[in-house]
């Protein structure tokens, strides 16, 4: 398996115009409307705005730091999708899903050598 790295082009968070000045705007994003907004206008030093531009590489888009994919799992019977690609991509354990099934899950995944990112824990899987 030959490793890749992914290269965040931006990696910080794009935050809303004003939220340092005033408590009651919040830092997520939103778009400036006004007619003579410097950061809508694109003034210099200013707020940046997100755009095309900075998004990934379609290659390396959702790629975990170990080179791998996520795929949700909610089931036992979700294992057989990974059985040919299980060098490429990686399950995850939906949040949702009771220890019963965990622990059937991760029986299973054993079985078929597909890697679980996040199993569950060792003391609660032997009860």
């Amino acid at each position: 398996m030959v490793k890749v790295f992914s290269i965040k082009k931006r990696t910080k968070k794009f935050n809303r115009h004003h939220s340092d000045r005033y408590n009651r705007v919040k830092s997520n994003w939103r778009k400036p409307k006004g007619i003579d907004s410097c950061v809508r206008r694109k003034f210099k030093g200013r707020t940046l705005m997100p755009n095309v531009g900075y998004g990934s590489d379609t290659k390396t888009r959702n790629l975990l730091p170990n080179g791998l994919f996520k795929f949700k799992i909610c089931n036992s019977r979700d294992l057989q999708m990974l059985l040919m690609v299980n060098r490429k991509y990686v399950g995850e354990i939906a949040k949702g899903v009771g220890m019963k099934k965990k622990k059937e899950i991760m029986e299973k995944a054993l079985k078929l050598d597909i890697k679980i990112s996040n199993p569950p824990l060792i003391s609660r899987f032997k009860e």
